[in-house]
């Protein structure tokens, strides 16, 4: 496969078969990621992967979270900044309309945007989840290597066959994920990962996301004066 098909295949997948890429697939796209640049070479990342019974462990105590308001935890990092500003505010809202949209969910039905948003928590149905550690004392440059491991990642899944869904709203879980993750004073959940192969029935996954055109993201300058 081509990177720049991989690049245009790749998508935030919602729905998942129960089927679970082999172990040897995992582990092979993890060491080819390894590759993904990092400043000074720190490779700051750790990846923990769940599957199978410690998978469903973790799944069923955030679903009891979810349920009882009061084991609410404090998020690690806000994910979106206070008081998003356009365009980046209308472009997330766009997102979530068309997202509901293909599921028939209007406005108005919030229980419907509920039940959808608790998905999140069940890696929508993905058998595998892979959990993105840093070590808390390390500052904004260690947290970009660490999204150019993860989209070296979701693109050898798309070449292996598979789909991701990146997944920052784990972050809301500290003090559970730490727990079933044995995690060290200094380590912080930086996103969850759903990995497995897309469900093609599921409408969810005809949803591509809409993309600003070139000239409304980039300036070029000295070409013209060739």
């Amino acid at each position: 496969m081509k990177l720049s098909d991989a690049v245009d295949q790749r998508m935030s997948v919602r729905a998942f078969t129960p089927e679970r890429p082999p172990r040897s697939v995992v582990e092979d796209i993890l060491r080819r990621a390894a590759r993904a640049p990092s400043g000074g070479n720190l490779q700051p990342w750790r990846v923990h992967v769940l599957t199978g019974q410690p998978l469903a462990a973790l799944l069923a105590d955030v679903a009891g979270i979810l349920a009882d308001p009061a084991r609410r935890e404090t998020p690690e990092y806000d994910v979106y900044p206070k008081d998003l500003w356009d365009p980046l505010r209308t472009r997330r809202f766009q997102a979530g309309e068309d997202l509901y949209a293909t599921l028939g969910v209007p406005r108005e039905d919030r229980a419907g945007r509920l039940t959808q948003f608790a998905n999140n928590f069940r890696l929508f149905g993905a058998p595998v989840g892979l959990f993105f550690i840093l070590d808390r004392r390390v500052g904004p440059p260690q947290w970009s290597d660490m999204g150019m491991l993860m989209q070296t990642v979701m693109l050898l899944a798309v070449a292996a066959g598979l789909d991701t869904c990146a997944q920052e709203a784990w972050s809301q879980f500290p003090r559970t994920i730490a727990r079933h993750l044995d995690l060290g004073e200094h380590e912080m959940l930086f996103s969850g990962m759903a990995l497995g192969y897309r469900d093609a029935t599921h409408p969810i996954n005809s949803l591509r996301t809409r993309r600003e055109a070139l000239e409304d993201f980039t300036v070029i300058r000295g070409y013209d004066a060739d």
